[in-house]
């Protein structure tokens, strides 16, 4: 399933959401611009790396004008690729208004930085030796996702069914199947050396969310809400 939008307006300007997404489509141009090999320089520096952030010894080609720890806040703002780079910010655009106007905006910021944070370092955990980088903003997201499934389960998303068209389904089921494809992809590319998709990163990144919402959403948004448009028309 493919989400397009939810069916849950939000009092608040999401601004923080906007801010975010044009940070990243910002930053990917950047990087789009640069040759091939300064493009790679500036995933290394800026890309979360494993074993710099546990203290391997064994990459000193890679100068990072920061410190290693700064890469696990920098990397949610880096892509790589146009696909990557548009599939993060539709989730983010469809989701992350929600959680921004559940909460406010100041905690949003927390919140998002946090839950990126943390579904890096689930990612790294998994092979502390590993030196290739990770880039993205799908662990934070993640963390918007778990939030999400909590705060509004019942909430409706249009979604496109690959061969049926689209159709509108609570997205408690849109985000569960979404995590359980995570666990499995997960469970499969355990052992796996090679690059691609950090879904250690999204699976910590989802828990996390779900963990922290209650310490940042607003004391009057309820958990498990059936949506505001919902709420309005009942």
């Amino acid at each position: 399933m493919i989400p397009l939008h939810d069916d849950n307006p939000t009092e608040l300007t999401p601004v923080v959401t906007i801010g975010f997404i044009a940070t990243c489509v910002l930053v990917f141009f950047y990087q789009a611009s640069l040759p091939v090999g300064p493009d790679n320089t500036f995933v290394l520096q800026y890309g979360a790396i494993p074993a710099l952030l546990f203290g391997e010894d064994n990459l000193a080609e890679t100068v990072l004008p920061i410190p290693a720890y700064a890469t696990l806040i920098t990397s949610m703002f880096l892509h790589g690729s146009w696909m990557h780079l548009i599939g993060n910010m539709l989730y983010l655009w469809i989701f992350g208004n929600n959680i921004e106007d559940a909460m406010g905006h100041a905690k949003f910021v927390g919140f998002y930085l946090a839950c990126g944070v943390l579904a890096a370092l689930s990612h790294a955990l998994t092979d502390p030796s590993s030196a290739i980088p990770m880039v993205g903003a799908s662990g934070a997201i993640s963390g918007v996702l778990g939030a999400y499934v909590l705060l509004f389960p019942r909430a409706t998303v249009l979604v496109i069914m690959p061969g049926l068209g689209t159709t509108r389904v609570a997205a408690g089921v849109v985000l569960g199947m979404w995590f359980v494809m995570q666990l499995l992809s997960g469970g499969m590319s355990v052992g796996s050396t090679g690059g691609g998709v950090a879904f250690f990163a999204h699976i910590g990144g989802f828990v996390a969310g779900m963990v922290l919402i209650g310490l940042f959403k607003r004391p009057d948004v309820p958990f498990f809400a059936p949506g505001r448009r919902n709420r309005w028309e009942g």
